[in-house]
């Protein structure tokens, strides 16, 4: 593999907007559309943390693309590039890279994103990879954390628990006949594009667990939050899993789904804005103590060994 120089010109140059200056400047210059704001998120991927050695470069791109880009999501915010820090080790070949710039150019054509810059290293045995997004939003319309409100109800996109199950299939703990669960562990999907402004008072994306990002909006709004088992939506792949995996579906993470604050008179506005994307009422929020209830089929509360994933 050719020194940094020649690994930015080959691989990554080609993926540079306007912004990067064709990744010979040691910054990018960016002008955020007129009367918008600008909306930032950064995230790393570090090998045996974030992904399993042997996971195919390509999607490994893609995801790191993705988890930011599901942080712009919840917010609200237009995307338009992004900053990519490698740290790669020797054993890292051309193959690697070009699947790897493959994967970052098919999101870029996908969430119609450039590349604006970045660094490029190398490391001693693992990789390590960092993405910065960079989105834009009318003033004043970001989704926050802090705005949910008492008897709010509270509403997630899609499927919870997919990639958890996935990534106990990738490492051989069950069966997953038809590769779905293991796809959503290696490749979400960011609700990029929903209109929620005027319909959700409070969001936050769904990566550490459920329990714990819908913490964050409780600690955040200081509002405590119920939630019912039964009622968090199962993927048909999941179905059979959902009762002895269900502490792994609430609090292992990777979802990258929405959690939204809804007033309850918005639940039609919120199924008009999401079209045909699954969405579903889970609980509600209250005033209490900044903490999440998950109650039974009887009502009884149910306990936990964790609320989420934690790197420490």
């Amino acid at each position: 593999m050719g020194d940094e120089f020649s690994r930015i010109a080959q691989y990554f140059a080609p993926l540079a907007g306007p912004e990067g200056l064709g990744l010979q400047d040691d910054a990018a210059i960016f002008t955020p559309p007129k009367g918008r704001e600008i909306v930032l998120t950064v995230d790393q991927m570090l090998e045996n943390i974030h992904f399993i050695p042997g996971d195919a470069p390509d999607l490994i791109a893609r995801k790191l693309l993705r988890r930011n880009l599901s942080d712009l999501a919840a917010m609200g915010a237009t995307p338009v590039g992004y900053l990519l820090t490698t740290a790669l080790p020797p054993s890292i070949d051309e193959a690697w890279l070009k699947a790897f710039a493959n994967g970052l150019a098919q999101d870029q054509t996908e969430f119609n994103i450039k590349l604006f810059g970045g660094d490029s290293s190398s490391s001693q045995t693992h990789i390590s990879l960092s993405a910065t997004l960079i989105g834009h939003i009318a003033p004043g319309t970001a989704l926050r954390r802090n705005a949910a409100k008492p008897g709010d109800e509270i509403w997630v996109t899609g499927t919870i628990g997919d990639a958890a199950l996935g990534l106990k299939a990738r490492r051989g703990k069950l069966e997953d006949p038809n590769g779905y669960l293991t796809s959503r562990s290696l490749l979400p999907t960011p609700r990029i594009g929903l209109k929620l402004h005027n319909i959700a008072n409070a969001a936050i994306d769904i990566s550490d667990g459920l329990i714990q990002d819908l913490g964050h909006i409780c600690k955040a709004s200081n509002l405590a939050a119920e939630i019912y088992a039964a009622d968090i939506p199962t993927s048909p792949e999941a179905a059979s899993f959902s009762h002895e995996m269900l502490e792994a579906r609430l609090t292992d993470g990777d979802d990258y789904e929405l959690l939204l604050a809804i007033p309850p008179a918005n639940a039609h506005a919120l199924k008009k804005a999401c079209g045909p994307l699954q969405i579903t009422k889970i609980g509600s929020f209250s005033e209490g103590p900044p903490q999440v209830t998950v109650k039974d089929s009887n009502g009884a509360i149910m306990q936990f060994t964790k609320p989420g994933w934690k790197h420490f």
